[in-house]
Parts: structure tokens; sequence; C-alpha cells
């Protein structure tokens, strides 16, 4: 009887804690916000290249330090990873023959200023000695023309600052523009200290590739935020918050495990609306219209911001703020509007996210990605269209 009378308290505990939470939450003001919004060309400028890497989309950014919150020191390395990448060159004002795309890349930038000279870029070589993605899926559920679009990653304090990043496994369905369609989740760890391009890395499978009962399917990986202490959270809990995205509409789902965990997908809940559970398909939907790359970080405030394009694909920069990582979320707020960037019809803008660690105090620099539907016939026209463009956003300051 005093173990069950124990059980219950416990119960009751958690049940009292998810009410305090819970009501703390609600009296959270998730509309109002001063910000100032502006273009950042440094950081644009810095990856609008003519050799070498000159194109990509993606774009997660990881402080190699495990800070994950504040700027990083102008002696820390911060690692930039790209998903599709361009290899070659740009000559007489479009892409020189020979000109590649790889599936990724990546690169390293010391310090926190957009200086060329401290960012250095790193791919593969295959057999022939061409340019070869870093991250190639090589696991038990990996099939002959699967490769890798990558989601966020980060540096795990707790296991030995490996680096973690997550792939999606994706496979082509078409020849058109966006005709491929993702068929599982992997988890790419690479060991600290290592190298570019990275020989010594493992790869694994996970099960946070989920399809619901309409049909549509999500991931895990679009965004992390790493609570601790040790990685520099202001209201540390302990845990790692992993955001994923599933569905048409764009619906964002929050997982959360323990650093030293990581790896143990046993060890991992989802957020059902209510509390933590263990079954990943009740988690719950805690906000829509994101995109399936995304950030969330705190604000100077203490309140939390999560980037996102709207609606995955259109031309606005949006944030909602959150009460806690797993909200309540307040309304779009939108931030900036891409239309200037689209200077053909056939362009389009996605996945803009923050990247705390190369911002200043009171800021946030946000990336998106220009692309184009008609992107072979394009990139001849425009051989820098392909590429990330930077704003800045400065909170506590009027519009």
């Amino acid at each position: 009887m005093k173990k069950i009378t124990l059980v219950c308290l416990a119960c009751l505990g958690l049940v009292l804690t998810n009410r305090a939470f819970a009501q703390k939450a609600d009296t959270v003001n998730l509309t109002d916000i001063k910000f100032k919004v502006e273009a950042a060309p440094e950081w644009s400028a810095l990856l609008k290249r003519d050799s070498g890497w000159f194109g990509g989309d993606g774009i997660y950014t990881i402080p190699l330090s495990g800070k994950e919150t504040g700027q990083a020191k102008h002696s820390d390395k911060v690692l930039f990873v790209f998903s599709d990448s361009m290899i070659g060159a740009v000559r007489d004002n479009t892409t020189a023959p020979g000109a590649i795309m790889i599936h990724n890349a990546v690169a390293e930038l010391k310090g926190n200023e957009p200086l060329d000279k401290q960012m250095k870029f790193y791919w593969d070589k295959n057999a022939k000695g061409k340019p070869e993605s870093i991250f190639i899926p090589h696991t038990p559920k990996t099939g002959a023309t699967d490769y890798y679009w990558l989601g966020d990653g980060f540096v795990n304090q707790a296991l030995n600052n490996n680096i973690y990043i997550f792939g999606y496994r994706v496979h082509n369905v078409s020849n058109e523009a966006f005709g491929f369609r993702e068929v599982g989740n992997t988890l790419i760890k690479i060991p600290a200290n290592s190298k570019p391009p990275y020989k010594d890395l493992k790869q694994m499978d996970t099960p946070f590739y989920l399809v619901d009962q309409k049909g549509e399917s999500g991931s895990f990986g679009a965004g992390i935020y790493v609570n601790t202490q040790e990685a520099g959270a202001p209201k540390p809990d302990g845990y790692i918050y992993v955001y994923g995205v599933r569905g048409m509409a764009k619906h964002l789902m929050v997982a959360r495990v323990l650093p030293g965990d990581f790896e143990d997908y046993s060890k991992w809940t989802f957020y059902n609306g209510k509390a933590w559970v263990a079954d990943m398909e009740q988690v719950a939907n805690v906000t829509s219209s994101v995109s399936n790359e995304l950030s969330f970080s705190p604000l100077p405030d203490g309140r939390y911001a999560l980037i996102f394009q709207v609606g995955g694909m259109t031309t606005s920069v949006g944030m909602r703020i959150g009460a806690s990582p797993v909200g309540p979320f307040g309304p779009i707020i939108k931030l900036w509007d891409c239309k200037p960037d689209l200077i053909a019809k056939t362009f389009v803008v996605y996945n803009a996210k923050a990247h705390p660690s190369l911002s200043k105090p009171g800021e946030l620099l946000i990336s998106y990605n220009i692309n184009s539907v008609d992107f072979l016939n394009d990139l001849k026209k425009y051989p820098n269209l392909y590429r990330p463009r930077f704003i800045r956003v400065k909170f506590n300051e009027h519009e």
C-alpha cells in the first residue's frame, strides 16, 4: 500500500507540474513584440561565390563549441551544413562547363564575422576525383537510389562532444524541380575533432519518420533546441528538444530527450498537447504553417522565437512567439517580404531559420533560400541565384 501511495503522489506531482506549466504559459503575451528588421547584405555576400562551392540551400549552423545560445567567440568555429550544393565555377556571368550538383557539403567559419578569408568549404571526391557529397546514406534501410536532405544538428556535450545531424533519406520520383519524397529518417554521428569529409562518421536509422491516418508523412529534425546549462540556455531544464514537421499544413511536432540518452530511441518522449508520452503516434500538432526547416531560439525578454518560412514556400519569413519549447505559440508575425529577391517569375523562396551563434546580442540573424522551378535554365542566366540570403531582426526596437 505504501508503494502505491508513493506512485500516486508522484503521478499527482506530474499532473500539478503540467497544470502549473500550462497556467504559467497562458499568462505569457504571445502577440506583442517590438522589433526592427533589416537586410544583412554582408552575410548574403559571404555566400555569393564564383568558384568551388557557389550555390546551395539547407544551411544549418552548428557552433562547434557546443554553446548554442549566444554569439560565437572570435576563436570559435561554426559549422555550416548545406544540402544540395553546386560545385564548379561562375565565368562571364554564367555557370562554367563542368559545374556539378552534389547532395550536401559543409563549411567552417572561424569567428562570428562574415569574412571570406575565415571560411572554408568542404565536399568529398569520388573514385574519379569528381566532387561528391560528404554524407551518403549507408544504413540497413537505405534504398539503392536514396540520398540525404539534411536536417538540424548540434554538439552533444554529454556524449563526448559528438556532432549529431539529422539526415532525411529521400529519393527522386520525377524530373520536376521538387520531384522527390522522403522515405526515412537517419541520425548522422560525427566524432569530436573529426575533419571534413568525416570518414569516421556513423549513420543510424531512426524511428522518427511517421505517416498519419491521412497518409501524410512527417519527420523529426527540422530544428533543435538544446535547453541545457552547458549550451548556454537561459532557462535550462536539461533536455534536447527536437522539432518535426508533418503534412501539407506544415504542422509542428515536438520530441525531447536527455542529452546522454540521445542515441537510445526508447528514452525519447513526444508532446501530446498535455504531457510527454513514449508513443510517437500520439504526438500533437502544437502549431502549423511552418516550414520543413526552422529554428527555435530564446528571446531577450524570456519568451521564445519560432522562425520559419510561412507555409513552407511563400514570400514571407514568419515568427511565432512561444511561451515555452512546446508553446503555446502566438499568431504568425511576418518579419520580411522576400519578393524583391524573386527577380524572375520562376524563383521560389523557402525554409527560413535563425542562426543564434552568428547573431549579436538582442538580435537574430536569419537566412532564407532562393531556388527556381526552372533551375538549370535559370542557373545559366543567374548563376548566383541558388544561395541563402540573410536578414537581421533587432528586438526591443520600434518598427
